[in-house]
């Protein structure tokens, strides 16, 4: 970790309410939103454009958002982001088999064709090659242009997000249970089990607080 947080009084009298709603769906108050609390009204423009991202009523379904969510985390080694992001993959998508295959959905069968076209997509906005018309003519079955930009301001926030937790080197919480630490260069993974949470919840699809 690069820099310190404050104790949680200490942080802007409306960023606490997100504290208190972290700490009551995940039992702890997550360490990005404390380094991005440092500046309060970076923190309430980030916070806000994540609610409508990951609104109820977005076009792109919950799977689908979990599944850019942890590939783009893999890309950009972000470790807390794989561990928060994989436990709501499991969440959402019922097992934990998509994510112990995610570094491999070129090649394996748990992906659809509509996946498969997402995230290619989703590696081609994150890597150095940029995006490719065929890239995009294959998401057209599925997307329309005001979908389009939903998706595609989907993996621009969690590319921001994961680079900015990466490069303050802001540690997983023990969401999912994460293994040894690969070579540096080789995308991070999760293990088969999501860690435990407080039972009466779950993390919420919409407006959560910040990843």
């Amino acid at each position: 970790m690069r820099i310190e947080v404050k104790p949680d009084h200490d942080y802007a009298w409306f960023i606490r309410p997100f504290f208190w709603l972290q700490k009551r769906n995940y039992g702890q108050v997550l360490i990005p939103g404390k380094c991005w609390g440092r500046s309060p009204r970076l923190f309430a423009a980030v916070a806000t454009l994540y609610g409508v991202i990951n609104r109820k009523r977005s076009p792109i379904t919950p799977v689908l958002r979990s599944l850019v969510t942890v590939r783009v985390s893999q890309l950009n080694w972000c470790r807390f982001c794989v561990d928060i992001n994989a436990m709501t993959l499991i969440k959402r998508a019922g097992s934990s088999e998509k994510v112990e295959a995610l570094a491999q959905w070129r090649t394996s069968p748990l992906f659809d064709e509509q996946e498969r076209a997402v995230l290619d997509y989703a590696e081609a906005m994150t890597g150095l090659d940029g995006v490719s018309d065929e890239q995009v003519a294959r998401l057209r079955p599925w997307f329309d242009d005001d979908a389009m930009v939903e998706l595609t301001g989907l993996i621009a926030f969690q590319n921001m997000s994961a680079k900015f937790n990466a490069a303050l080197d802001i540690a997983p919480q023990g969401f999912c249970q994460l293994p040894v630490q690969p070579e540096r260069g080789t995308a991070p993974t999760t293990s088969v089990a999501a860690a435990p949470i407080k039972s009466d919840t779950s993390p919420p699809q919409q407006d959560k607080p910040l990843p």
